[in-house]
């Protein structure tokens, strides 16, 4: 199987799953999130979605609901992408947002420091 075909499947499950999440009625599923990607395995029976959470105290809650909800979102995952298999969800917390983040404010401190010695 080609690998451009399981980027773009891949692609689809996001689509397809972020929907289903908006969908859902569960109140631990709050706040600001999206799904930044998912991996489906070149089998398709899994697929490894990833969600960035805003805020780091309702990242655990809203991990829990969707990992409890996971046959409701694969079924709802089922009816909107047309795949032999319906992969099996693994829920992950992506924190590359968090990171950059930290990484950017790192060198904003550090950029008035060097600005500082080249002037020197």
């Amino acid at each position: 199987m080609a690998s451009f075909r399981i980027d773009r499947i891949s692609e689809e499950v996001r689509t397809a799953v972020d929907n289903a999440i908006r969908s859902m009625n569960d109140p631990r599923v709050t706040g600001t999130y999206s799904v930044t990607r998912a991996d489906v395995t070149r089998d398709l029976r899994y697929a490894k979605v990833y969600v960035s959470v805003l805020e780091e105290d309702k990242a655990a809650d809203l991990l829990k609901a969707l990992k409890s909800a996971s046959g409701y979102l694969r079924r709802e995952l089922g009816r909107q992408v047309d795949l032999r298999y319906t992969p099996e969800l693994l829920f992950e917390l992506d924190r590359n947002i968090a990171y950059g983040a930290h990484i950017s404010e790192i060198l904003n401190r550090i950029a008035p420091e060097s600005r500082e010695k080249e002037q020197e």
